[in-house]
């Protein structure tokens, strides 16, 4: 059966012909139009059934960059590959975080990484650039502004 509440009948009673007679066993039924309208009433003080739900993640499968933060990271990457400083870079999406990792070397370790973790939005900003060796060089919430660190002073020539 279901969550459905049981059809309530109403109690049937004997008839007065039959407590004259006696005869207990045969009681009186109500009319076909009674047991309609019964039926009718009953369905429609039904409540139906509510849809299971679905439980909504908290936060998406994954975390990934929008096309807006891609073409910030890109272009400051294909500035340094220009000037000679980097030569690859790889893109991680995880369930925590988003990574942009720069490499100096294909075989090597990341020098810098870009990490967005929506996590720490409201407190330090969801951005943010750690260096080869763990140390966070900028953190905050807008990209651009955390990307200035790796931009490369311009020099006197």
């Amino acid at each position: 059966m279901g969550d459905e509440p049981p059809i309530q009948l109403p109690l049937i009673r004997s008839t007065p012909e039959s407590a004259k007679t006696g005869n207990r066993d045969t009681p009186s039924l109500p009319a076909p139009t009674q047991l309609r309208s019964l039926q009718n009433t009953t369905r429609s003080n039904r409540t139906p059934a509510p849809a299971p739900q679905r439980r909504q993640p908290s936060t998406p499968q994954r975390i990934t960059f929008d096309r807006r933060e891609l073409d910030a990271m890109l272009n400051i990457y294909g500035r340094m590959v220009a000037a000679g400083e980097w030569r690859d870079y790889a893109i991680d999406f995880t369930r925590e975080k988003a990574v942009f990792s720069i490499f100096r070397r294909t075989a090597d370790v990341p020098v810098y990484r870009i990490e967005k973790d929506p996590r720490l939005a409201r407190k330090q900003g969801a951005y943010s650039v750690v260096s080869q060796t763990g140390l966070i060089l900028k953190r905050g919430h807008e990209l651009p502004r955390v990307l200035a660190v790796l931009e490369k002073p311009l020099r006197a020539v």
